[in-house]
């Protein structure tokens, strides 16, 4: 299932903590044990975005997940919050719109900026995954994300236990970066790659996602998703100064609209109207040459064509970083080729992948190796044909994992 039984454009919901706080919430605690303490906040909210036309509400599960929980001490019951988080916005929502399950960052990294492994964040983020498919939610957000990594392991969480939509939004700056150093165009050819149902921006200023979805546009093959803050706290802007981005936002391919901080229900109201403003039929198709295949490292978009060179064949030694830099400086063909040739080669990939910049190609001879290291690499690598894998292993790893198969 990779669809919602919701029409093209879509209005999703606006802020939840910044209109927690407003009733009285305080900063800086758990906001699952204050609306679980407090659940008419939470209902009065939600049931006001139902009035103002929003299809979709995103359950308060934002941080109930297991390192989330850990600050109110229930890092245990990961299940029994989120259940009864998303039962309070199904309450909400009175079957008037959908119940979206709500992810975010859990603030882990990998070396050598952190101390997790990749399989750690992907068990935080099934644990919770699979409390919100019990929950019966309609399909999952993976929200507000700050870098690659945790993006990919929860779309890999998600998908693992449900096959439910994923939807992926990524916050950041005027330059498109999201706060890991993510260009979001990269981004997004990583996420779709990974059959994510759409993607988009929240959590940034309105401007900025209205200049970056025009840039996600060309290469995006799912909608786009435009979901702003509604300024910086004590300035918010009124509900018409955010819904004015609307067109905008439509013309740089947005087709699933909401607010984000500071967007309350007067903001999603004018959104709904000015959504009714836009003939989106009036915008053209985006004109895509096959021959411009989109590929990604953890933080770069790159372009690769069918007759890419990838250079020397680059193995996996202690000096693998330096090869790596020397291969993109000395010989910059715009891609490079790994070689993952035994199991000892996944911990020096994994060691030294963040340091790959161009488009790579990953290559081995033995079927689980070369799923193991596109699980370890935090891009959107390709195959160039060369070796003898099966043809169905091969199209399972571009559907899981986004691998183009050139």
């Amino acid at each position: 299932m990779d669809t919602i039984p919701l029409s093209l454009p879509i209005l999703m919901d606006g802020a939840t903590g910044t209109e927690l706080m407003a009733r009285g919430m305080p900063l800086g605690g758990s906001t699952e044990q204050w609306v679980l303490d407090h659940p008419e906040a939470l209902l009065e909210i939600q049931r006001a975005y139902v009035r103002a036309g929003s299809q979709i509400l995103l359950a308060p599960t934002f941080g109930a997940n297991r390192v989330g929980l850990s600050r109110c001490g229930a890092f245990h019951r990961v299940e029994e919050y989120n259940l009864r988080l998303v039962e309070l916005t199904r309450q909400a929502a009175e079957g008037k719109c959908l119940v979206a399950g709500d992810l975010a960052p859990v603030g882990l990294s990998l070396p050598p900026f952190g101390e997790s492994s990749f399989e750690e964040m992907v068990a935080v983020y099934t644990e919770q995954a699979a409390a919100l498919e019990k929950a019966g939610v309609d399909l999952f957000v993976v929200e507000t994300m700050i870098s690659m990594a945790e993006a990919r392991a929860a779309v890999l969480a998600c998908k693992s236990v449900s096959d439910k939509p994923v939807w992926v939004s990524f916050t950041c700056d005027e330059e498109g970066r999201a706060p890991y150093g993510t260009d979001v165009l990269a981004a997004m050819i990583v996420m779709q790659g990974m059959g994510v149902a759409a993607f988009g921006i929240n959590c940034a200023k309105a401007e900025d996602a209205a200049e970056q979805l025009e840039r996600l546009a060309p290469y995006a093959s799912v909608p786009l998703i435009a979901k702003p803050n509604a300024g910086m706290p004590g300035a918010y802007c009124t509900p018409e100064e955010l819904a004015a981005f609307v067109p905008a936002f439509a013309k740089g391919g947005a087709r699933i609209f909401g607010g984000c901080c500071g967007a309350g229900p007067e903001h999603v109201a004018a959104i709904r109207r000015a959504m009714e403003g836009v003939d989106f039929s009036a915008f053209p198709a985006v004109e895509r040459d096959p021959d411009v295949i989109p590929c990604a490292s953890e933080k770069e978009a790159r372009f690769i064509t069918p007759d890419v060179d990838v250079g020397e064949t680059i193995e996996c030694t202690p000096d693998l970083m330096e090869d790596i830099l020397a291969a993109e400086e000395e010989a910059p063909q715009g891609a490079l080729k790994i070689a993952i040739l035994e199991e000892d080669d996944l911990d020096i990939f994994a060691e030294n992948q963040y340091v790959v910049k161009d488009a790579l190609c990953l290559w081995s001879d033995v079927p689980e190796l070369l799923e193991k290291a596109l699980r370890i690499y935090q891009g959107r690598a390709f195959w160039d044909g060369t070796g003898d894998l099966e043809e169905d292993f091969l199209r399972d790893m571009a559907k899981k994992y986004g691998l183009v198969l050139l």
